[in-house]
């Protein structure tokens, strides 16, 4: 093919040749947009509920009957329920759960005389709707373990997850229930059937309704479910702001790294982002929708994302100096591999050993980046932060806070972390660029 005829390059994009100057200030900028997004959100959702609207909407706590086990018909209204088991399910003070920031959170059934119980359980009580024209809504219980179908006098008006012989659990978010239009004036029989999903990974205090639903009139049901979703969305933003952040430096980093002194780094610390971000972004996606299963959710963190981001990561940042330890990348595959079989069968006497192994390899690793490393200070610093972040479960072992509720809403350690460390690897990744810098 002759020159005259030869196709013509396409162009490359502007990031493959803009400046390190300019990527790092496109960087912070980026950075800065985000996080002022995540505290808007986290603003908007930690509010109070508007007392107003708690006012027309109470609470539906106090005492219930309750009966552990299942039995469709105990959903109709004329079941004699006489000789259950009473739970209060009133809330004490200003209580909030440990990682959304929910109001009015209580432990659930294992904190009230069923230690260790998982399956079935029935919640009843009668409710007397005020009388009136407008119609009436029960705001359904933000936080359940695990799923539940809720009856009006037997009718089931819906719930969330799927009951029955093959029951589908998924995360627990603000759900809405009309109740029929002649309700108005009227007693009606509340029932609540609840499935907590066997697992070995059960809280002390777990099982069942946590925060008490609600009766409400419209449209200030509406108002308030919105407030309720604004919360939930609030107390999951940064696990979306963070993953998409890591996708952003995916790009980027994949872009520049034929430009780069460490193209093998970049290239691995690619893919231990994408574990990570999928990890992050899980958390998301089992909050705010039906597309991902509990036990699914808990199968891919244990099996897939956690182990392998772990490794992917180690990996990485064993080509961070001039020569790769091989010893490490073996050590390194062959405990991810054990943290695989330890999440799939639940082996806790395996998973402590291969998460503390895999800590020894990256302190060691560290430990060379501090002494040898290029870009000692930044390098340092940015493996420091993703090493933390990924071991924070040991930190709260020893006694290190592990969540704080700025406006009210959890913020997690390792997102702290995560919001300082992705862009500091992305400033490394663009100071890669720079050879005075690296030599």
């Amino acid at each position: 093919m002759t020159s005259s005829t030869r196709p013509a390059a396409a162009p490359a994009g502007p990031a493959r040749h803009a400046s390190p100057r300019t990527l790092a200030t496109w960087i912070v900028l980026l950075s800065l947009i985000g996080l002022g997004a995540v505290i808007v959100t986290l603003a908007i959702g930690g509010r109070p509920d508007p007392a107003a609207l708690r006012a027309a909407a109470p609470q539906l706590d106090g005492p219930w009957r309750f009966h552990t086990g299942d039995d469709p018909s105990w959903a109709d209204a004329s079941v004699n329920d006489s000789h259950w088991e009473t739970m209060d399910l009133s809330a004490p003070a200003s209580s909030i759960d440990g990682d959304v920031g929910l109001p009015n959170y209580l432990g659930g059934w294992m904190a009230h005389g069923h230690p260790g119980y998982q399956g079935y359980a029935w919640y009843r009580r009668t409710v007397m709707v005020p009388p009136g024209t407008q119609g009436w809504d029960i705001l359904g219980p933000t936080a359940v373990d695990d799923g539940y179908e809720l009856y009006w006098n037997g009718q089931l008006l819906g719930g969330s997850g799927r009951l029955g012989a093959s029951p589908r659990m998924v995360g627990t978010r603000p759900l809405i229930f009309a109740l029929p239009a002649d309700s108005g004036g009227t007693t009606g029989v509340l029932a609540i059937r609840v499935f907590m999903q066997p697992s070995p990974d059960f809280a002390a205090n777990g099982g069942g309704i946590h925060v008490a639903p609600a009766l409400a009139p419209r449209p200030q049901s509406r108002e308030l479910y919105h407030v309720q979703w604004w919360r939930t969305i609030a107390g999951y933003i940064v696990e979306l702001v963070e993953p998409l952040a890591m996708f952003a430096l995916i790009g980027m980093a994949l872009v520049l790294r034929s430009r780069s002194s460490h193209p093998r780094f970049i290239g691995l610390a690619c893919i231990a982002l994408v574990f990570s971000a999928m990890n992050r972004l899980d958390n998301a996606i089992v909050s705010w929708t039906d597309l991902q299963s509990l036990p699914t959710y808990a199968w891919l963190s244990k099996v897939l994302w956690t182990p392998l981001s772990l490794a992917a990561w180690t990996l990485a940042w064993n080509r961070w100096c001039q020569r790769p330890w091989r010893t490490v990348d073996g050590a390194a595959l062959v405990l991810a591999a054990v943290g695989m079989a330890a999440g799939a069968t639940h082996l806790v006497a395996l998973t402590r050993p291969y998460r503390l192994g895999l800590l020894a390899l990256l302190v060691l690793i560290l430990l060379r980046v501090v002494r040898e490393g290029p870009l000692r200070i930044l390098a340092t610093a940015t493996m420091a932060l993703i090493l933390i972040a990924h071991f924070t479960g040991e930190l709260r072992a020893i006694g290190v806070a592990e969540i704080w509720f700025p406006f009210g809403i959890g913020v997690t350690l390792t997102q702290y972390i995560y919001a300082i460390a992705i862009p500091l690897l992305a400033l490394l990744i663009v100071r890669t660029l720079d050879s005075n810098s690296v030599r």
